[in-house]
């Protein structure tokens, strides 16, 4: 049973950083901020979520069954993360290249204790505790300070896992299968990484953050893991018996001259390579949504509709269905799990050639963060544009990727691909002494 009580907010946006650095006394925070960027389907401006009662944390096998019964079991709110590998608990695929941090595939745990903002207050929900102690932490909250930044790294290096050359070889074997008919679309990644890196997880997190401003950012702190994530991109979210997806396919950069930054924006929306690659992954998505849609429900609301951030300049679109009975919270994930932007179509052919031909294990990289409500609503983004760090290890990393068709142009995907890594770059330059 929770504990229930809202309070009026003067400066939403300094409460935000009085909770995140009090939120660091906790081993477990998963802090989610839609940035107040007007995007449909957002019912809180942020959410926190800190201390751990009930914890899974597990590998792929059997992982969405574990996770199921978790959920049934507390029907109340989870917060974690689904890693990319999960796909092995899918369907018959293995992941065995070079993983250098270490995070489980599957990570859940039932906070003690959650805060919600909307724009004009914030409510707490306590677990088992009474008014009291809600308005105790609320005062500390309040005159909590900004945290001195530290920990600065002495020598990042930060190293590429592939070279250009190795990028435009693998690339064109994506093109092979293409040709040859046993794929039309793939996502390939990259890995960027540096190791005995010592770095201030919460103020790179402030600084990604404040370049991108994403609506669906992302701070995860497991212990010695960290999620720094700067998400522009819905996975999947359920509100009652309605699902809605916003898969990403298209890309181009901002540039600070209006008139530049206009004919980029309007290259990009009349690109019919890049609408291509957003209608093959809407298509992908309706089918996935189809598996657990009432019949006729699945509908696309928006076709490759122009969405803008600080960084670049998007695609996306957003597709609905209305759910069947008896179909629970988890098996509506499990169903549609990866999504369809980060693996490519037909999907599990896309997931076998990007295992053969990508240098690095994903992980945590295009999976999933987000929350489960004890109304068995859900909400969950796309893990990109994110750096991971494993304190324990001291390895820090990054990775991005672009879509391969048979219009693409291998030089021009690496390109984007840079694009996409500039924010991650420049934060963790910006941490170096």
């Amino acid at each position: 049973m929770r504990v229930v009580e809202r309070f009026p907010i003067e400066d939403i946006d300094v409460l935000k950083d009085q909770l995140l650095n009090w939120s660091q006394q906790f081993e477990h925070v998963v802090w989610l901020d839609s940035n107040c960027y007007p995007q449909r389907h957002t019912n809180a401006e942020a959410i926190l979520a800190v201390g751990a009662i009930k914890i899974l944390k597990k590998d792929y096998l059997n992982a969405f069954e574990e996770l199921d019964r978790l959920q049934q079991l507390t029907k109340d709110w989870l917060f974690g993360y689904l890693g990319y590998d999960l796909k092995n608990d899918i369907e018959r695929l293995h992941s065995n290249n070079i993983d250098d941090l270490g995070f489980p595939d599957l990570y859940f745990f039932q906070p003690q204790k959650v805060i919600v903002l909307s724009k004009k207050e914030v409510a707490f929900h306590y677990l088992n505790k009474d008014a009291f102690e809600i308005k105790l932490d609320l005062e500390t909250i309040r005159i909590f300070k900004t945290t001195n930044k530290n920990q600065k790294n002495l020598n990042l290096k930060i190293q590429s896992r592939v070279t250009k050359t190795a990028y435009l070889k693998r690339g064109q074997e994506f093109l092979n299968h293409i040709h040859k008919g046993d794929i039309y679309e793939a996502n390939f990644c990259q890995e960027f990484f540096a190791k005995n890196a010592i770095i201030a997880p919460l103020d790179i997190y402030k600084d990604l953050n404040n370049i991108s401003k994403p609506p669906f950012a992302a701070f995860f702190k497991l212990k010695d893991l960290y999620s720094i994530c700067a998400s522009p991109e819905r996975y999947l979210k359920k509100e009652g018996n309605t699902l809605i997806s916003q898969p990403i396919k298209g890309t181009a950069k901002r540039h600070k001259r209006e008139s530049k930054d206009a004919d980029a924006a309007s290259h990009l929306l009349l690109s019919e390579k890049e609408r291509a690659e957003n209608v093959m992954i809407v298509d992908l998505v309706r089918n996935d949504l189809s598996k657990t849609a009432t019949k006729g429900s699945v509908t696309v609301t928006e076709l490759y509709q122009l969405y803008t951030f600080k960084q670049v300049h998007q695609l996306i679109s957003t597709i609905t269905s209305e759910l069947k009975e008896n179909i629970s919270p988890v098996q509506v994930i499990k169903s549609t799990f990866p999504m369809g932007s980060m693996t490519g179509a037909p999907k599990i052919s896309a997931m076998r050639i990007i295992e053969e031909n990508e240098a690095s294990k994903r992980g945590l990289y295009s999976g999933t963060i987000g929350y489960f409500t004890p109304e068995g609503d859900f909400d969950f983004n796309v893990v990109i544009r994110s750096i991971l760090y494993n304190q324990t290890k001291k390895v820090v990393s990054f990775s991005v990727g672009s879509a391969i068709t048979t219009q693409s142009k291998l030089e021009d995907e690496y390109e984007e691909c840079l694009v996409k890594a500039d924010a991650m770059r420049k934060v963790l330059s910006r941490n170096e002494r």
